[in-house]
């Protein structure tokens, strides 16, 4: 069927444009790439951010946080804005760089090719777990229950689990249950 991108909040797609003319934000070191833009920078693909908490992650529990746009520099994505959910509507959080943001693009066009041989409208979302510092896209269908969902992990994926293959998410939740908890780096003086 389709893969249909819900529209972002007025208020989350103002935080971004906001941030894309302030020069305190364009000094974020993840802001590099949108400091001498090649054409107009353009938010694009607004994607709504989830995020799973638990030793045992179930899709029904994933709260949404804010949205995250990437950012075009002509046909190129040089980065992501992300905003999150306020008191005011939403505001700016922060830019992103490095592997996620191809692997972000890479999962979408994955996502296009599945919505084109399936019969259940899909909804793209990120899906953030924390504990395994791990994202997925993930692919949810609000005509179906929460087993016809799919999750395609972004690279770098954790142990166990392979970047860019589409995952029933009821497949894919337990390997995360199992995987290793991420721990904090100590930094030794």
């Amino acid at each position: 069927m389709t893969l249909q991108t819900p529209q972002p909040p007025p208020s989350a797609l103002r935080a971004v444009l906001a941030a894309l003319d302030s020069d305190t934000a364009l000094r974020q070191p993840a802001a590099a790439a949108l400091r001498r833009p090649i054409g107009p920078l353009l938010p694009a693909h607004a994607l709504a951010v989830h995020v799973l908490d638990g030793p045992r992650p179930e899709l029904p529990a994933a709260r949404r946080t804010g949205w995250r746009f990437l950012i075009k520099d002509g046909a190129e994505v040089a980065a992501a804005a992300e905003v999150v959910q306020s008191v005011e509507g939403h505001t700016f959080s922060h830019f992103t760089a490095g592997p996620y943001l191809d692997s972000t693009v890479r999962a979408l066009r994955q996502a296009w090719q599945i919505a084109q041989g399936s019969r259940a409208r899909q909804q793209p979302r990120l899906l953030t777990f924390p504990g395994q510092y791990a994202t997925a896209l993930w692919l949810h269908c609000p005509d179906a229950g929460p087993d016809a969902d799919q999750l395609i992990p972004l690279a770098p994926a954790p142990l166990g689990v392979t970047a860019h293959r589409a995952y029933p998410a009821a497949e894919l939740l337990p390997l995360l249950a199992r995987a290793p908890l991420a721990k904090p780096l100590l930094l030794s003086s």
